[in-house]
């Protein structure tokens, strides 16, 4: 089945459950209304874990396509209310701490005056401390619940005098917050710094912390990045993309590019998978499928296009292949770099 194929049905079905939900009982009996919704989360609890998380990817998808209000909010509740996001909260923990361990190894012992070519003017010492300081911060958020910004330099680090140190600090300090995670409710409302106010946001968003920067401790000791799973690396391009309008320092460049109506596809080489990214209205719209031609077209394997978004390859690399106004491409990569 098709992406394009798959997104369209994903998005009739959280449409038709929403209807059914929010449905008076004079239009839908409501005995009727439960066995179909029963039938419906037997059919989904079936399918395996990395299917119903995928299928939870693309419920949320169709919900954040929707503008604010409460119609994107019911439509956000469809993946918990099959328990299809049951076990993402836990595994996605576990995916941190895997990264991060391996992140830890790499780097201990490593000379932290080392350049980090991948975050320019950074050494790795510099690398080190901003991932253990993203997991004091995400710690302190998520103990306290925030309701409001509490930036981290307002977060004790307790960090060590000496950079040779920090490696073994940053492992405690993500301990400690993934500890903090794995006790919290992941549907706790809170402030977030994303799309997603809500604890479940903080370990989607460090998993990508940890497999990007461990791309960076690889290139930075010369060394091959490994592989990334397609399925995480897709997750991560979505996150991304969610977030980024969050992100003022990325948003107000993006609204500034002028090419309304230009759209940019990734299409990933390894699965089939395609987002396209329309430019307008004083920022874009991004869908998961590859339908009309696109502006400009990328095409690399997922894990690529992921490290290509977040800047650590160039669009120049072999990786990947190019057709289009290439212009859009280098336009797009200038205003969203972090």
């Amino acid at each position: 089945m098709s992406e394009a194929l798959l997104s369209a049905l994903t998005e009739a079905l959280a449409e038709l459950v929403t209807a059914v939900e929010t449905a008076d009982d004079e239009v839908l009996d409501p005995d009727t209304a439960v066995k179909w919704l029963e039938s419906t989360g037997y059919v989904l609890g079936r399918l395996p874990a990395a299917d119903r998380r995928r299928l939870d990817g693309l419920f949320r998808d169709a919900a954040l396509r929707q503008p604010p209000g409460a119609w994107r909010d019911e439509l956000l509740k469809v993946s918990q209310g099959f328990g299809l996001t049951a076990d993402v909260h836990p595994a996605r923990l576990d995916a941190v701490a895997e990264r991060v361990e391996s992140f830890v190894t790499l780097v201990r012992g490593a000379d932290p005056a080392t350049p980090v070519p991948s975050c320019p003017g950074w050494t790795l010492a510099d690398l080190v401390r901003h991932h253990g300081t993203t997991h004091r911060w995400i710690e302190h958020l998520v103990r306290t619940r925030a309701t409001e910004r509490v930036w981290s330099r307002d977060v004790p680090l307790d960090l060590p005098d000496d950079p040779a140190a920090y490696p073994d600090w940053l492992a405690g300090s993500a301990a400690a917050s993934l500890r903090t995670l794995s006790a919290a409710d992941p549907d706790t409302g809170m402030w977030s710094h994303g799309a997603d106010p809500h604890v479940r946001f903080f370990p989607r968003r460090l998993l990508f912390e940890a497999v990007v920067h461990l791309v960076d401790a690889e290139l930075a000791l010369g060394r091959e990045p490994g592989p990334i799973d397609p399925g995480t690396a897709a997750d991560g391009i979505e996150e991304f993309l969610e977030n980024l309008p969050y992100f003022s320092w990325v948003a107000e460049p993006v609204a500034q590019l002028g090419r309304d109506g230009a759209s940019l596809r990734l299409a990933a080489t390894d699965t089939g998978a395609a987002w396209t990214l329309t430019l307008g209205g004083g920022g874009f719209d991004w869908r998961r499928r590859a339908e009309g031609p696109a502006t400009a077209t990328v095409r690399g394997s997922t894990g690529d296009l992921l490290l290509l978004v977040y800047g650590r390859y160039g669009a120049d690399d072999p990786r990947f292949t190019h057709d289009g106004d290439r212009t859009v491409l280098d336009a797009w990569r200038a205003a969203t770099a972090l």
